[in-house]
Parts: structure tokens; sequence; C-alpha cells
């Protein structure tokens, strides 16, 4: 019987034939996929002709096309919808895919022809998108170690190889104890919280097959339980839980994982030259050296501090004046903040969720992009791997751009957080292939025949996602290496980023934020009080996150801590972090940095890129228009259509002008006035 993911798909735009495809086919469609791209690589490295662009570069991004449509559609499913037998696939294709990609960088004629190349470069009339494709296919090679000879070369392979097998184990291991713990709750422990509340409890003691509502590690449940639950008890014991995730001991602990990837980076930099594993990261990014991401994460630090440092004095009082003695602990933070948001704001999460429902949230994301970039978003019917998920054809005037996948709801099955990924990439190597952008994110899933709504700070996850996905959609290049989102990392989350600003233009609001029983639109104080509370708590969410960048580069700017822990405990006491106040990531589920190398000494790329996205949406104010359609036009010609093609800076400098300075982010998060 023939492999469905190895055969020319007819599925509308060449979706994955997910109603086809089985569990078992992904293994031997690997196999058979790595042996024919194995097969093109050797064929490029022994062409007797001489070395062109297209004979080497172009042939090489076209050697693995049917590898990457395999792996596309597997780590597709295997991130959103995890089962036993996709985990164990996933440890197998580690070891395989690392196997393969030492095979290239090693590959000594193949390198040779791509350095020929190089040193031509000047003589071969290349575009410029051809030149830059050429660079950072010679810099890829080197940076993976094609240099290293003898022993050096073999350890960097084992190297490589012990990580990408570390960091699905780290990425399994979270998910296990994500999916295991639950706390049910009795009818008496429900007192206090929103309904909205109660019915993801409800909604999630059912999928647990609990014996009543529960309370799950689910971000979408365990915050609002936080916020709302009067239990201080039950909040700490969740609390704690939801910390303690990959940190429990046993099979599942990530600690020694930790430890030992951090180890063979430190190894890996050493190998290839690099001092640290941090100077090798950041070679390549806008940041270029770990001091300068040190000097950006301390000037937001001291003012976040501040500001903290101030509200935690408030909430205490609070906290005193319910009869409770002792300090604010970071279990309670949550639930005094959000009393205290309804004290000064006269904003009530519960009494604002029924205005901000999905459906409405998803069509205020798609006619913003409608009239920024003259997107239109058509529901499509083809196949899903999940019965949560919904197609859309995304077209611009009559013209197929690209289908968007959308997967909101939280499940077991599925890893934490919110993402985006092409399971299919623009480029125009051979014919005009045009993306399939997926958004995954953990919502709460509403009881059958209610809607689904989300909190403000769920809102501005979608359009952060959405953002990704515009840049996967707009992007206009013609190689695969290059397309879309393979940018620099703390430029990757601009467009993301950037595009949560729509969210808070008040007339996007006042149109699609709706009651979900009513149809009413949500009055205009309760949108401006909401507005005006954009940057309420700003000091501790700052706090967490830059925390968490700051551990990060700690980890990597020197040698590799034998105790992650002790490390991290000793960054934290020397930045002096506020006692109710934790890390965002704790490093045993630190998933940004120990999953895999992808944003290792790259966590404050979020902070970097907001400096860039607070000074990008100041000049769509400073046009007077959020939707100024010259301006939309040259961030698409610049920022979201280039990909890779031009270097980052240079991309920004385009549309604005020049680099921005960090005061656009301290306004922008109500920190330019903290002391």
């Amino acid at each position: 019987m023939t492999n469905p993911l190895l055969t020319d798909w007819t599925t509308p735009f060449g979706l994955p034939p997910f109603d086809l495809i089985s569990d078992e086919d992904f293994s031997p469609a690997v196999d058979a996929a790595l042996e024919r791209a194995r097969a093109a690589i050797d064929a490029i490295a022994q062409d007797p002709e001489e070395p062109t662009f297209d004979n080497t570069v172009l042939a090489m991004e076209l050697a693995d096309r049917e590898l990457g449509k395999v792996l596309g559609t597997f780590y597709g499913v295997a991130g959103a919808d995890s089962n036993p037998k996709r985990e164990e696939l996933q440890r197998a294709f580690g070891p395989q895919l690392s196997a393969y990609g030492s095979e290239i960088t090693e590959n000594k004629a193949l390198f040779a022809r791509v350095e020929t190349l190089w040193q031509q470069r000047d003589t071969l009339d290349l575009t410029n998108e051809q030149q830059r494709v050429l660079m950072l296919t010679r810099r890829g090679f080197v940076r993976s170690g094609a240099q290293l000879e003898g022993d050096a070369a073999k350890r960097l392979r084992d190297v490589k190889a012990r990580l990408s097998v570390l960091g699905t184990e780290f990425t399994q291991n979270l998910l296990a104890d994500e999916r295991e713990w639950f706390m049910v709750l009795a009818e008496n422990d429900l007192e206090g919280l929103p309904d909205f509340v109660i019915a993801t409890a409800r909604a999630a003691g059912a999928e647990k097959k609990a014996d009543g509502p529960v309370v799950t590690l689910s971000r979408s449940l365990i915050v609002p339980f936080l916020q709302f639950s009067p239990r201080r008890d039950l909040r700490q014991k969740a609390y704690e839980a939801w910390v303690a995730r990959g940190a429990n001991g046993g099979e599942t602990d990530n600690r020694a994982i930790a430890a030992e990837t951090l180890a063979l980076r430190e190894e890996r930099a050493k190998l290839l030259g690099y001092a640290t594993f941090a100077d090798y990261k950041l070679e390549t990014e806008m940041a270029g050296t770990p001091d300068a991401v040190r000097d950006l994460l301390m000037q937001v630090w001291t003012p976040a501090k501040a500001a903290a440092e101030s509200d935690a004095a408030k909430l205490e009082t609070m906290l005193h004046a319910d009869g409770v003695a002792g300090p604010l602990e970071a279990w309670d933070w949550r639930y005094y903040s959000e009393k205290r948001r309804q004290a000064e704001h006269d904003l009530d999460e519960a009494a604002l969720k029924p205005y901000l429902q999905l459906d409405r949230m998803i069509e205020a994301a798609f006619t913003c992009a409608t009239r920024l970039f003259n997107l239109q978003f058509k529901p499509l019917d083809g196949p899903v791997y999940h019965p949560d998920v919904h197609l859309w054809d995304v077209t611009r005037n009559g013209e197929h751009i690209a289908v968007f996948i959308g997967d909101y709801f939280a499940r077991g099955s599925k890893r934490s957080g919110a993402w985006c990924m092409a399971m299919q990439s623009q480029n125009r190597m051979d014919g005009d292939m045009r993306p399939h952008v997926v958004n995954v994110c953990n919502f709460a899933k509403p009881e059958d025949g209610q809607p689904a709504l989300l909190s403000y700070d769920d809102a501005r996850t979608l359009f952060h996602e959405f953002g990704h996905a515009l840049h996967q959609m707009l992007s206009d290049v013609t190689y695969d290496s290059i397309s879309g989102t393979s940018v620099a990392r703390d430029f990757v989350e601009l467009p993301s980023q950037l595009y949560e600003h729509w969210l808070e233009v008040p007339e996007v609001l006042a149109e699609f934020a709706t009651h979900a029983e009513t149809g009413a639109p949500m009055p205009k104080d309760m949108l401006q009080r909401m507005l005006d509370a954009a940057t309420y708590d700003m000091g501790f969410q700052t706090v967490e996150y830059v925390a968490s960048a700051l551990v990060d580069l700690g980890f990597h700017d020197g040698p590799a801590p034998k105790d992650p822990m002790q490390r991290q405990a000793e960054i934290l006491e020397d930045i002096g972090m506020p006692h109710a106040i934790r890390m965002r990531h704790a490093t045993p589920h630190f998933a940004h940095v120990f999953a895999g190398d992808g944003y290792s000494s790259g966590y404050y790329s979020y902070m970097w890129s907001e400096v860039m996205d607070a000074d990008a949406f100041a000049a769509f104010e400073e046009a007077g228009d959020p939707f100024d359609a010259e301006l939309a036009k040259k961030l698409e010609d610049t920022v979201l259509s280039s990909g890779g093609s031009i270097d980052a800076a240079d991309l920004y400098k385009s549309f604005r002008g020049r680099l921005p300075g960090v005061d656009a982010l301290l306004k922008g998060r109500g920190l330019d006035t903290a002391a």
C-alpha cells in the first residue's frame, strides 16, 4: 500500500491528507525521504561540473524538500496533538535528523563547492537574494563545524546528536507533568470563582474523567483560578504544582537534563572557537554580544523592579487587611492584584470576558489584516489533524495567498504555550509554493453549546500569533531557507508584537468586543477602562519576564553551571528578585531554552523586538491613522515580505529610517515614570 505521506497530495491547496495518514506511516516515510535526500546531497557533492549557484546552493535547498514535507506534517501534529506513539517517534527522529545534518556539514566535497562559490561571489553575477542565501549557507556550514577535522569533528557530531535527544526528553517530561497533575475541587471550593472559571474547571474535569471540576496546569485555567479563588490554601497548592513542573523527581525530572544541556552547549561553542555559548549564539543576532543583551535588560529591569516593589507593598497591605500575617507570597499576587484592579480601574475580568469572544477576536484579527494588507479570509473545507482545528483560504484580489490553520483550545495532548509554524513555507524555487500556516494556542475550551471567552491577555496572544502568521503568509522570496520567519531570533518577534497594537485600537474593540449573550458592544466606559488598565501590573509582568531572560543569559555567557538551580538562585539574588514574584519560566520548565536551541541565549529577543515594535507602531500614531495605507504597504514591502533576504537591522531601517532606543518600550509599558 502506498504511503500517503510520499504521494502527490490532491487535497485543497496540497494540504496534508490527515484523514489518510496514520502514525504508522511516519517512520517509513521519514526513512524513505532521508534516503532520497542523502542521495541528492551525494549527487551534488560528486557533480563533475564546476559549482554554480543552481547546481550547488539551489540544488541543496531542493534536496530535502520531500523530507521537509513529511517532517512539517509530523511535527505540526506531534506538538499540538501528542500521543505515546508520536512521542516515541519524536525520540527516534531527533538522532536521525541530527545525524543527517552532521553528514551534510561534514561533507568536505560539498563544503568545497560552497567555499568555491563564496570565494568567487563577486564574479558570479548573483542577485542580492542569491548573495544572501550563499552567505547564510556558508555561514551555516562553518558554524556547524565544517572546518573541523578528526576528533573535534566527531565530538561535535556526538554533542549535537545528544543535544537533540535531550531537547526531546525535556519537552516530553514537561508535557507529562502538565498532563498528569490536576486538583479536584469540591463544590464548596468553587466559592468566589466567576462562572467562566467554574465552567472551564468543569470542562477540564470532564476531559480528565474526574468526578467533578478540576484545576489543571493549563495557563488558561490555573491563572484565572489564582486570580479569583479566595482559598489561599488551594491557591498555594495549585501554584506550587505549576512552578514545580519538570522538578518533581522521578523519570520526568528535567534538572539533570538542563545541566547536561548547558555543559554540552559550552563544549560545542568551544569546539567552534567561541569563548562561551552566548558568544556563539548571539553572533548572528541583531544584539551581537552578551553585553548588548544585558545592557538592554538592565535598562528595563531597574524601573520594572521599582514598579513591582511599589505594587507589592500595596498588595501586602491588602493581604494583612484580610487578617493574613506574614509576607505576600507568589500565590497571593494574582489574587490581590485582581482585587486592586477592580478597585482602581473598576474593571472586573468576569464582567469583561463575555465581550471577548474567541470567534469575534479571530474576526477582528482578520479584519485588521484586510484593512492593512487587503487580505480576505474564507472558511475552507479540508482535512485536519484534530476536530478543533479550522481552516481558512487566504486571498488577495482573488489570488490564493496562503492557507491559515487555527488550533485554539487547550487539551491534554497539546504542549503548553502558543506558537506559529509553517507546515509549508512560501518559496519560488520550483514553482510558486504558497504557505500553510498554523497558529496553536491553549485557550480554555467551553462547555458544549457555550461560546469560548478570552481574557484580554488571551486576545493579545491571539493577535501576537497571528502577527507571526502574517510574516509567513506575506513572505515573497525565492528560497525556502530565507522564507517568512527565517530571520534573526531577536527580529522574529517584531511582526507578532507589533500586531498586538491593533487589538488596542479603540475602533477595533468597539466593533468586535460584543457581548456573548446580548450582542451589545462593550460599553464605552468599560472599553476605556480596559485600555487605561493595559499597563496595569506591568511591573510584575516585566520582572517575571526579564528575570527569566537574565537567567537564560547567565547560564550561557560563562562556564556551564554544574547545578543550574543553584546558578538560577545566584542570578536572582544578584538582581534583587522581589520575594513575591517568580521567574516566568523556572529552569526545569523553561522550554524556550531547553526544548531546543531556538531561544537559548535568546529569550531576551521578545524585549529586543518590543523596542522595535513600540517604535514601529509609533509611526502609525504619528501618521494619525492606525490603518494608514501607505505605511501598511511600506511595512509589508520591508519587514513582512522580505523574510531573511536582507539583514534585520537594514530591514528595520528601511521601514523606520533608523534603529530605535528603549524609551518607546518603557513608555508603552508605563515604566517611564517608575522610580
